[in-house]
């Protein structure tokens, strides 16, 4: 059983909503086990425990908030062990321009510094750095948020491979 952990910051409870529609997504896949926590529930265990991580986070200032943050400033304790684990993002903002992809992307960044492999969201959800939406998640971005998830759990247990789509 691979074991996938959602971890987000809400301040606003509409992150929340789009990491509960990713664990959603990813929940469909068999052979997967999902946990939701926010981050100032995750301990380094949690991570080290864990085979695949998916980061959100409202965007503050253009980044991501200082809860975020702290996880994985916390996490260099193990990073090491954080090598070669699957990693994906998604953010909220108050704004269309409010800068969801510059705080996926630090979130990216944060993981691929841990040397996990990250990923975007699948094509079908627009291909780009993950799953993000302003304000209150709607049905597209709930249904990207679930793909995001579904396209984790799908790598992390062989249905889906790297630069093959089954």
């Amino acid at each position: 059983m691979k074991k996938i952990l959602v971890v987000y910051y809400s301040r606003s409870g509409n992150t929340k909503k789009l990491a509960e529609a990713i664990v959603e997504g990813a929940q469909t896949i068999e052979d997967v086990e999902v946990t939701l926590k926010s981050v100032e529930q995750v301990t380094n265990d949690d991570l080290v425990a864990t085979d695949a991580l998916i980061a959100g986070s409202p965007v503050y200032y253009g980044s991501m908030a200082a809860p975020v943050v702290d996880m994985f400033a916390k996490s260099v304790a193990v990073r090491k062990k954080m090598e070669n684990k699957l990693g994906a993002a998604f953010a909220t903002s108050g704004h269309h321009t409010g800068g969801k992809e510059t705080t996926i992307t630090g979130i990216l960044q944060a993981m691929l510094i841990s040397g996990m492999i990250v990923l975007g969201d699948p094509l079908k959800s627009g291909g780009h750095y993950g799953v993000g939406c302003v304000g209150s998640p709607d049905e597209e971005a709930l249904t990207s948020a679930q793909a995001l998830g579904s396209r984790v759990a799908s790598l992390l247990t062989g249905r889906t491979t790297l630069g093959t789509s089954r």
